[in-house]
């Protein structure tokens, strides 16, 4: 059936274009929420849609629809939607290049689950929860299946398919007037999520916040762990973006080749990794995937482009660049970043320092200074390598591109989250401001 409706859209633009690209989206999704601890959203759907790119004279115009009894009219469409843009011979679509499958993306228990078997998982990860004494400010569950076909006058015709499991928790806990909350997820591209194992630990992180002391302003050793690690990287990665590079809005514009990490660490993206949430064949725009080593050994090595940019810039694109879904033309965004070190560290290690497992306003970091001043959340004073009384309110602040010259690896288990793969990471001599 896919390669019916892209034949039947290739037809409809190959003779008035010089160049066309097709992009078709299958999926299913089974999607549930509970507000506080009663189920109040639940959703199953189906969707399907065609998004179509060509160009002409230079000049590049997408159209896109889910009637599929229009697939003609929206490759009109997007000839006609040519007329808006300016010539530029950096457009151009993805070439025929050997492609490689990707392992452990698909996992078959999706077409046996149902939502009353969604309902039930969420309905046991909200009972341990209330079990272990904490009330449910939200959760939610899903679970989805995609396919999607992408074709083009290069000849490229690449197919994938995967599955995707999510499940999230938060919490509240009072005790004599105090009131703690507490956040975590997990998701994998297996429904092997632990449910019950993710209720406990957001419980128990909840308990364990409670009863907060203040901490004397001072520079010290903080850990961050993985949702406070993944809020500040984002800024970081922002400036491997070939795009922000080419407009100068990258301060690691110039440093190809220069030390820009701790030469411990490599960070890897790739697209081929074996169940990885964002694994694939090929990107979005069908260049085939390939791994980039975005800095080794420290050493910046590489950044990440998209064909156009890529051609903007001299460049070859590193298959990065990647869908929302059918709804959207690609855009610059990594896959699966690996974050790799040669050395790690030992929590016993520090003497005296702080660990927070998440960061408020993150989102407020300066993407091109790369300065950032956020909220530590639920996070610990830590002497002589043991995790001791919960911080009171406590502001973070530094320099993200400062912090990754001297970041380690702590020795923790590896995680995902979003496009990060990372252990919980220690940054020495990093200020925290005190509140009371």
């Amino acid at each position: 059936m896919i390669y019916e409706i892209a034949e039947k859209a290739k037809k409809a633009v190959e003779n008035n274009c010089d160049a066309y690209e097709i992009y078709i989206e299958e999926s299913e999704l089974i999607e549930l929420d509970s507000k506080q601890d009663e189920l109040n959203f639940a959703k199953e759907e189906i969707e399907q849609g065609i998004g179509i790119r060509v160009i002409k004279d230079n000049k590049i115009g997408f159209a896109f629809t889910s009637n599929l009894d229009k697939i003609e009219e929206t490759g009109t469409q997007a000839i006609e939607n040519t007329r808006l843009n300016k010539q530029d011979s950096n457009y151009a679509f993805s070439e025929v290049e050997k492609v490689v499958d990707v392992k452990k993306v698909y996992d078959k228990k999706f077409n046996d689950l149902d939502l009353d078997e969604s309902v039930e998982f969420l309905k046991n990860v909200i009972a341990t929860a209330s079990d272990s004494g904490c009330e449910i400010t939200g959760s939610g569950f899903s679970a989805s299946e995609g396919r999607s076909l992408i074709i083009n006058s290069n000849d490229v015709s690449i197919e994938n398919e995967g599955t995707g499991f999510g499940v999230g928790l938060s919490v509240t806990i009072q005790k004599e007037g105090q009131i703690a909350t507490a956040y975590n997820s997990q998701s994998s591209r297996f429904f092997d999520l632990d449910g019950e194992k993710l209720a406990s630990d957001v419980c128990e992180l909840a308990k364990k916040s409670l009863d907060t002391k203040p901490i004397e302003t001072n520079d010290y050793d903080v850990v961050l762990d993985y949702y406070a690690a993944t809020g500040l990287l984002q800024t970081f990665m922002g400036a491997f973006d070939g795009e922000n590079v080419r407009r100068g809005r990258s301060i690691l514009k110039d440093k190809m080749g220069l030390e820009t990490a701790n030469p411990t660490l490599t960070i890897i993206d790739d697209p081929l990794l074996e169940k990885g949430m964002l694994s694939s064949k090929c990107d979005g725009e069908g260049s085939a995937s390939q791994k980039t080593e975005l800095i080794k050994d420290g050493v910046l090595n590489s950044f990440i482009y998209d064909i156009y940019t890529a051609n903007k810039v001299g460049a070859k694109t590193t298959s990065n660049g990647h869908r929302g879904s059918y709804l959207t033309t690609p855009m610059i965004s990594p896959t699966n970043l690996e974050f790799k070190f040669s050395e790690s560290r030992e929590l016993s290690e520090i003497k005296k320092g702080v660990l927070t497992t998440s960061v408020l306003g993150a989102h407020t970091a300066n993407p091109i200074s790369g300065d950032f001043s956020v909220e530590a959340s639920n996070a610990f004073k830590i002497e002589n390598g043991e995790l001791t009384e919960p911080i009171n309110k406590a502001m973070i602040s530094g320099n993200i591109f400062e912090i990754m010259k001297k970041v380690e690896g702590l020795n923790t288990e590896i995680k995902q989250y979003g496009s990060f793969i990372i252990p919980k990471l220690l940054v020495h001599d990093l200020r925290v401001v005190g509140q009371n």
